[in-house]
């Protein structure tokens, strides 16, 4: 097929855009799709790329977000050129036409295992803000209902965490239709964006007063210990860039290809430049003492100036008011991808209520207990970029290519 007839033709299959109009759903916009990638590519790796940055320097790690960015989108194309040439309209299903059950099984696996581990990372987070965290070098980091109200059994990480979970969360992902996030996921998007033009004020204030800290542009490698560190922060960017399993659930309710295409680059060049920015100005901030969890630095310890209070805690809030609204987003894909193992045969997920409140419950009750059990999120980064992750975002989309007799 060529370029020209690719980019023109409906992304959705006849049979599945009959289903569409009869049920008189209009086509999702470029824009939301925009905003709900984006939304899906910042969520909790935006935390941890300050980390990154003190690990490999600023050269090596501007090169490695540009590098895998651009490898993601390259994949993404490779992901919605097969999809249209065949039949399927999901990851796994591409999966099954190229390597059978096996395929589709893999992918459904590593989407639940990344998924999962990012809804788990939210609530760590969510937790590090209005609880603090206590990391393994003996500091304590209050957390922002701690600060205001001083420590009490209601504002625990675990009641905390329940409450955001019950009166938060829970009315969000009940959700069917990933268009009808494309507010919460805009004003996520802001979100970020107001964390980073905070933190970049915080640095250029600190910057004046000669308070910054100094960067590395290249790594130290003293020993093979600062060597190999290297290759634990790489898995943070990586799964950074991990977006794949929303790929189909937003470019579906797309009206062709070419415009989930467009929607990946703008989202891609965005969030790169969202990454590299918290990165410089965090690292700028805090230098090496900066924690995997950027958010737990901007405590009243931090010392940023005169509204230092004020603004620590803005940056705080908002940005976990910010993974409120990506949650869920991958909630969404997680929730469909279980269901898609569990109950192959079963009618749509958002046209049986029982199944879909049923799993949506087990799924909050899940990342709460797993939340709850491991506080610390640099571990599932490094787990998840080095695994599932890089084969969602890579490995997958690469060998359904050499798989294909099309692409011979």
């Amino acid at each position: 097929m060529s370029p020209a007839a690719e980019a023109q033709a409906p992304l959705l299959p006849s049979d599945t855009k009959h289903a569409a109009a009869a049920a008189d759903e209009r086509p999702a916009s470029v824009s939301g799709a925009v905003f709900n990638v984006s939304t899906s590519i910042i969520g909790a790796g935006i935390m941890s790329i300050p980390a990154t940055l003190k690990v490999l320097g600023v050269v090596p790690a501007f090169v490695l977000i540009v590098v895998i960015a651009w490898l993601a989108d390259v994949s993404v194309g490779f992901l919605m050129r097969f999809t249209h040439a065949g039949q399927s309209v999901t990851y796994s299903g591409v999966m099954r036409e190229s390597f059978g059950a096996a395929g589709s099984v893999a992918v459904q696996a590593a989407v639940m295992i990344t998924n999962l581990g990012c809804l788990i990372i939210y609530l760590i987070i969510l937790g590090d803000v209005l609880s603090g965290s206590k990391p393994d070098d003996g500091s304590v980091h209050m957390g922002v209902l701690q600060e205001w109200f001083g420590s009490h059994w209601w504002n625990t990480r675990e009641f905390a965490l329940l409450f955001i979970l019950v009166f938060v969360l829970l009315p969000l992902v009940l959700f069917r239709r990933v268009e009808s996030l494309k507010f919460s996921s805009a004003v996520s998007v802001l979100l970020a964006v107001v964390f980073v033009g905070i933190s970049s004020a915080l640095a250029i204030l600190a910057l004046i007063e000669g308070k910054t800290n100094s960067m590395r542009l290249l790594p130290e490698l003293e020993d093979k210990s600062s060597f190999f560190n290297l290759f634990t922060a790489v898995p943070v960017i990586v799964t950074a860039f991990t977006f794949h399993f929303n790929v189909h659930p937003i470019g579906f309710e797309l009206g062709k290809p070419s415009d989930m295409i467009l929607a990946t680059k703008i989202s891609l060049v965005l969030c790169a430049a969202i990454f590299f920015a918290i990165g410089i100005f965090g690292y700028l901030l805090f230098g090496d003492s900066i924690m995997p969890d950027i958010l737990v630095n901007f405590d009243r310890s931090s010392g940023s100036g005169t509204f230092s209070s004020f603004l620590n805690d803005t940056v705080r809030l908002s940005y976990a008011l910010h993974l409120m609204l990506v949650f869920p987003l991958l909630n969404f894909s997680l929730r469909s991808n279980i269901d898609e193992f569990l109950f192959p045969k079963k009618p749509l997920l958002a046209t049986d209520s029982t199944r879909f409140i049923s799993i949506t419950i087990v799924l909050l009750v899940i990342t709460y207990l797993a939340a709850i059990a491991f506080p610390n999120i640099w571990y599932f980064f490094q787990f998840m970029g080095s695994t599932t992750a890089v084969c969602l975002a890579f490995i997958f989309p690469a060998a359904i290519v050499l798989r294909s007799p099309a692409s011979l």
